[in-house]
């Protein structure tokens, strides 16, 4: 569906990074549910710029509710939330028109479009776009946060620096959506800022590791096959820039062991049925086992370096060397958490209410 996602709650994105606005509309979203401007605000923080480790381009994020919302409340019609954006410099990306950048979406946007994209900052594939994704998804998180779901990110690891594991996941949880830079270990969050810094001196950039812990799931959301709980949430992850792996539980670890060591056994906790482990991520045959939803993004390097870099020129039909100019992230990681929080938040909630319906969301319901 192009630019749409979700089979029951849906979120439509559209706008260009240079354009005068960006924006996203959910349709199916129940009626009732409060709007929490305080929310919406924090978690746009999270995804803006701040300090040297990210671009000098900083927006305001002055979002407008254009719709669906009366009297602070959801009305359950499609919510329209747009942004403008007021601190762009479009000059920069004039002499880049012809020549397409290493591992962004220049040349796809040219081939896919015939010339008619907006080139200017990324256009539509600009990470600018997914502002608008984090202020639909926080108002979903709050939602669902009021079900007893809760999602949390943290960058796991970045230039080979580990932050300590995820322990008591609503502690941590909860530590992360308070955090800037998203790190549980001090002296690790540190290093990994020093890192990005000295990467930037030298005109390059860094990726990284995110890894994400979704509490309250309720067992037997998901479907088997082709809408599998994993496959939902990877389409969403998926769609955020710069994601270019996903993985769930132990994912790839499952090559290191065998059945009788990796199985999870399950066991009965406080009257209940769970696994004495949880190594496949919370999720069995696409459903949502009622174990913690655990899953990691490999988050590739900012491809926009001050190094030179091999193109073409696509008018000449010959290579160029390309030499940039302008603001450019020499991270993006512990940006793309808010977008993965928002990602994960709407899908999680088109899985809840294709199951219960879509009025589950509604507040005392």
């Amino acid at each position: 569906m192009k630019n749409v996602f979700g089979n029951s709650l849906t979120v439509t994105l559209f706008g260009e990074s240079h354009g005068p606005y960006i924006g996203a509309t959910l349709d199916g979203i129940a009626p009732g549910i409060k709007i929490d401007y305080a929310y919406i605000d924090k978690m746009l923080e999270h995804r803006r710029p701040f300090d040297t480790i990210s671009t000098a381009r900083v927006e305001g994020d002055k979002y407008e509710i254009i719709s669906g919302v009366f009297e602070g409340h959801t009305t359950g019609t499609p919510l329209t939330v747009i942004i403008p954006n007021t601190n762009t410099k479009s000059a920069d990306y004039e002499s880049l028109k012809n020549t397409p950048r290493p591992s962004h979406a220049d040349y796809t946007a040219e081939v896919k479009y015939h010339g008619m994209q907006d080139y200017r900052g990324g256009g539509h594939f600009s990470g600018r776009v997914t502002a608008a994704l984090v202020a639909v998804g926080a108002i979903v998180s709050s939602a669902l946060s009021k079900k007893g779901i809760k999602i949390g990110t943290h960058i796991s690891e970045l230039g080979g620096i580990c932050d300590r594991a995820l322990d008591k996941l609503e502690s941590d949880i909860g530590i992360l959506n308070n955090k800037l830079f998203p790190v549980l270990d001090g002296p690790a969050g540190n290093a990994m800022k020093k890192y990005i810094k000295e990467c930037a001196e030298r005109g390059d950039s860094v990726g990284g590791v995110l890894e994400t812990a979704v509490i309250g799931v309720p067992a037997g959301i998901g479907e088997p096959w082709f809408d599998t709980l994993e496959g939902t949430l990877a389409h969403a992850l998926f769609s955020v820039p710069a994601v270019k792996g996903v993985e769930f539980g132990l994912g790839f670890g499952f090559k290191h062991g065998t059945g009788s060591d990796l199985n999870d056994a399950f066991v009965m906790k406080n009257g209940k049925i769970a696994t004495a482990t949880n190594n496949n991520g919370g999720i069995n045959g696409g459903i949502a086992n009622g174990m913690p939803i655990i899953y990691r993004c490999a988050v590739k390097p900012t491809p926009s370096i001050f190094k030179d870099q091999l193109t073409v020129d696509m008018n000449k039909g010959q290579e160029a060397v390309l030499s940039l100019s302008g603001r450019h992230d020499p991270a993006v990681i512990h940006r793309a958490r808010a977008v993965v929080d928002a990602v994960s938040a709407i899908a999680i909630a088109d899985a809840c209410v294709t199951r219960f319906g879509t009025d589950w969301l509604m507040e005392n319901k």
